[in-house]
This record gives C-alpha cells, structure tokens and sequence, in this order.
C-alpha cells in the first residue's frame, strides 16, 4: 500500500496546485482503495448501504458476494456459494441484501447476520433491482423479467419481454421499468401494474446496449453501449426518440447518473471510467481516467463512486477503488 499512498499524496499536491491556479477540479477524485480477496477474474455488480455505511460486491469469480465496511474501509465478511453472482440490491425498509446468481438462484440475506431468507430458483438470473414501493424484488433472466416478493421470494409475475434483458432500471414515480434488450436492440417499457411491456423506444444508432440510467428531472434515458459502437444513447422519455450519442471506449457495464452534479459516469472494461456532462452544444466528455482492464462494474451513492476492480499482478484479491465528486460549478 505505500505506492498508493505516494499516489494519494501527489493527488494532493495535485489538487492543491490546480486550486492555487484556479483551475476547476476534476469530476472525479480517488479518495481510497479497498482490498478484496479472491482469484482472478472479473468482479459483476455492486450495492450501496448509504445508511449502514456497507458496499455489496458481486465478486463473481470468486462465487461470493462481499461485504465491504465503508467507514473503515474494509472487508469484513464473504458470502460463499454464490455461484456466478451477478446482480446485487439491497432493500434499506426490510434489511435484506438480494443477490442474483447466474448458477440459477435469486437469494436474501438478513443484513446482520446473513442468515438467508429464502432463495428462490431464477435461472440465468443476471441484474437485480428491488423495488421500496411495492416491496418487489425484478431479476432479469434472459428473456423474462421476474417479479419476486421481496419478503418471501415467492414469484408474483413472470414478465415475457421481446428480448434478452440485461440493464433495467425502475421509475417508481412514473410506475415503469425500463429494460434493455437485444436481438432485438430496444429498450421495452413495462408498465408495473400491468406486468406487461406497453412500449418499446428502437435502439438504431449502436449495435447493442447493456447498462442504463435517467435523468428524471429533464425526462432522459442514457442506455450504454459496450460492443462494436461504444457510446451512450440517449433517449427522450417522452416519445422514445433517440436524441443523441456519446462516443466512449469500449465495455460499459455500468452508468450512473449524478443529479447534484449533472453528470453520468460510465465504468468501461476497456479501461477506462468517463465523466460526461451536458452543455448547450449537447453532451461531451469531459474526463477520462485510465483504470486497470476489465473495470467494467460501479455503484453510486452520496457524491461517491465505488469502481470495481479485478484482481492486479502482485495483490492478493481485487480491490473497490473509491472516487469522490466534486460538484459542477
């Protein structure tokens, strides 16, 4: 850790200059860096307990969900028997963390003891959203979006969606979930009380789209595109238009949109964690830092970012790389 330490403090020194000059600072800023343990490989999503003050880590590789104690900047508990997490939420009115594992089981853990709360068969189970407004809990598995009580884990509803899901992301207010899809390229509108797609916005200016994000505020969708057009989309919700592109390197599995600050930060598995910002002349990109490959996956959460990174030569497991924003002037 003295390399980093040397890092942190020419960051410093950095930062500190730039200020004298009056230059603006960086969106982005790496505050900390947590160890993990595990073998090599790619880490899949991550969960924020703001009010816990815990980081849940799909370490998929590694078929555990960990544990991250944020305050102290620590790892203090691994969940074995995960095989192929993927998805991670977590529901702060009924204490539960979700986990969703590619092996085939959707599972709940009491958030003070991890005993499991059930665990429910969700086969191909990748990304996981638990809804605080009907107490649900949606796991997308290919081709279906699956409604789970998030109490029990009984399955409520088994929604047939047009294509194979992979990013969604739930609007409480608007009582919507947006799913993003391929073959076809589209993101399907499901409508929550229906249980049933009503809408469909075409997805024509990339190939495929992966991880998404809104900006309620200005009624926008921002869908990432990892493969062969990498960027990001971005759609207006009021008639599921396509408005713009954002070029951006490739692999994005993660956006998030910071609404303090205006911004979506997308981590890209080539290497890289972009910063972009919206101005008059439309959207550009305003910072991107170089990370190690394949840190494809990040949370966000109360002016912070948690980066997830796999395993580097010489580590002992990956590590959780923490960046602090700074507000747009």
């Amino acid at each position: 850790m003295r390399t980093w330490n040397l890092q942190y403090a020419c960051l410093a020194i950095l930062l500190a200059i730039s200020q004298a000059n009056g230059a603006s600072p960086e969106p982005l800023t790496l505050v900390k860096i947590i160890p993990l343990k595990g073998v090599a490989g790619k880490l899949d999503h991550l969960a924020v307990d703001s009010k816990g003050e815990r980081l849940y880590v799909a370490n998929k590789t590694n078929n555990t969900l960990d544990v991250v104690d944020l305050a102290n900047g620590k790892l203090i508990r691994q969940v074995s028997d995960q095989g192929k997490v993927s998805g991670v939420a977590y529901s702060a009115d009924l204490n539960l963390v979700y986990v969703g594992n590619g092996a085939g089981t959707c599972n709940a853990f009491d958030r003070q003891d991890f005993k499991q709360a059930f665990s429910t068969p969700t086969p191909n189970a990748d990304n996981i959203h638990y809804h605080s407004g009907n107490q649900t809990v949606y796991v997308g598995q290919d081709e279906i979006l699956s409604e789970l009580d998030a109490k029990t884990g009984a399955i409520k509803a088994s929604i047939q969606l047009p294509g194979a899901v992979h990013g969604f992301k739930i609007d409480k207010k608007a009582g919507k979930i947006y799913a993003v899809l391929t073959n076809p390229n589209l993101v399907a509108v499901v409508d929550i009380a229906k249980r049933e797609v009503t809408d469909k916005f075409e997805l024509t200016l990339s190939d495929a789209g992966s991880p998404v994000a809104q900006d309620s505020e200005n009624g926008l969708l921002f869908v990432g595109c990892p493969k062969k057009k990498p960027m990001v989309v971005v759609f207006d919700l009021k008639n599921g238009k396509e408005v713009a592109q954002i070029d951006i390197p490739a692999g994005v599995d993660d956006i998030h949109y910071d609404k303090r600050g205006h911004r979506l930060y997308a981590s890209c598995g080539a290497g890289a964690l972009v910063a972009i910002e919206r101005s008059d002349d439309g959207y550009k990109v305003v910072t991107q830092m170089e990370v190690p490959k394949d840190s494809r996956t990040c949370a966000w959460s109360s002016g912070h970012l948690y980066l997830g990174v796999p395993r580097q030569e010489g580590k002992e497991g990956p590590e959780v790389w923490v960046y602090e924003s700074a507000p747009k002037e």
